[in-house]
């Protein structure tokens, strides 16, 4: 997936941030398949169970600011080591934990994981950073294709590692979490290097002599704007519907397998557009795919609106995927689009802290919504999001072409 105006470097660093991708998918797709099972498990009081499974995303938003700014401060190689080693850490703490029955720990454990989880999501960042505006599409979705096969192996690993230890159900299966963090750290050490951000001396350079802008201001410019209606909007909307659908299905009198299928269906469609999501930015343009994946997720909400038969739920769900794909490879563009150096740490980290307040809102009310409202009900919902997103997108877009005017009508 190189490109002519991607470095070397740049093209290699992304090469090994996708295979890092992959590694973190297998182990985040383990810790999410188990997790809410291990917590009934072991907690003392059955109303906690589901604790250590909040844990996971509540750590990510406490510590993605912070990251934001170690990334800055030590350079991306070490800081994205330090989050594989949490995942390390956690996954052994998490063995432990099941072995021993203890309930709290296995909070801490599970934690852990929330904390590779923050320092991951700046794998797609750290690879547009890298590259020429005209590579960084290419270089985000390179980085996101490497999900696509952990997202259907990782469920199928904590299958197959889940009995290893006959004393400790799921035992195993937090080992193999664990060596993904240590194989991580591994490939990170051998292969990573730190570079210089973009492929734009000159550019690079006059960025670097203007003073940073106040975090208010870059929140106010259109290209952040539209940034955050598609990264925070997109995955709030994919969180909500992709957390209630198992439920749904089963509502509607389907298997409780055909509701993994569903998922299982769903995780493709997020992961496998990566292969030519870039491509189709550079061909058609960065606002049309982002349009499209607005569409996408408006076709989702009107199948699902319209019918419950199971294959209405595959296709509503296959096209969820897509359209946040298309939303987050569109939007992560955006954001790298967004900042001078100076003002990376302040506005990834803002930026990753709203697209995470948001998708753990998502995630914590789409269960209550879903058994009050139903499933037609649930999907209306995510309308007026959609609606704000594409106004917001489309103001992005007038300011581009009033930006562009002066310049064709000087080339004439």
């Amino acid at each position: 997936m190189n490109h002519p105006s991607a470095t070397p470097a740049g093209g290699r660093n992304a090469a090994v941030l996708a295979l890092c991708q992959g590694l973190f998918t297998c182990a985040i797709s383990i810790d999410l398949t188990l997790t809410a099972l291990t917590g009934w498990q072991l907690a003392p009081d059955k109303a906690l169970a589901t604790l250590p499974f909040a844990l996971i995303t509540v750590a990510g938003a406490v510590v993605t600011w912070f990251a934001a700014f170690l990334i800055q401060r030590l350079g991306r190689r070490w800081s994205f080591v330090l989050g594989a080693a949490s995942c390390a850490v956690g996954g052994l703490v998490s063995v432990w934990s099941v072995f021993h029955g203890q309930f709290w720990t296995f909070c801490a454990g599970t934690a852990l994981v929330g904390v590779f989880q923050a320092f991951a999501q700046y794998y797609r960042l750290a690879a547009a950073d890298a590259v020429s505006e005209a590579a960084k599409s290419r270089a985000i979705s390179t980085v996101l294709a490497g999900g696509v096969i952990a997202a259907l192996v990782g469920p199928a690993l904590a299958a197959w590692s889940k009995d290893w230890f006959s004393a400790a159900l799921f035992a195993g299966a937090y080992l193999v979490v664990a060596a993904m963090g240590l194989l991580s750290m591994l490939v990170l050490i051998l292969f990573y290097r730190d570079q210089v951000d973009s492929a734009a001396p000159a550019a690079s350079v006059a960025a670097d002599a203007a003073p940073a802008r106040p975090l208010a201001v870059i929140a106010r410019t259109p290209v952040f704007m539209a940034s955050v209606a598609n990264n925070v909007a997109g995955s709030m909307v994919m969180m909500f519907i992709m957390t209630a659908a198992p439920l749904a299905a089963v509502a509607c009198h389907h298997g409780i397998d055909d509701g993994a299928a569903i998922i299982q269906w769903h995780l493709v469609g997020m992961y496998a557009p990566s292969f030519f999501a870039g491509r189709l930015i550079q061909r058609f343009g960065l606002g049309s795919v982002l349009l499209a994946g607005l569409g996408m997720n408006l076709g989702c909400a009107l199948i699902a609106m319209v019918s419950t038969t199971l294959p209405a739920f595959y296709v509503a769900l296959l096209l969820l995927g897509v359209g946040w794909n298309f939303m987050f490879v569109g939007g992560t563009t955006l954001l790298a689009q967004s900042y001078t150096p100076a003002e990376r740490a302040k506005t990834q980290g803002l930026a990753e802290l709203m697209r995470y307040a948001a998708t753990a809102l998502a995630t914590l009310g789409a269960g209550p919504l879903l058994a009050r409202f139903g499933w037609e009900t649930l999907n209306a919902a995510i309308l007026p999001v959609l609606l704000l997103s594409a106004l917001v997108t489309a103001r992005w877009m007038l300011a581009q072409r009033a930006a562009r005017a002066p310049l064709v009508a000087g080339l004439r």
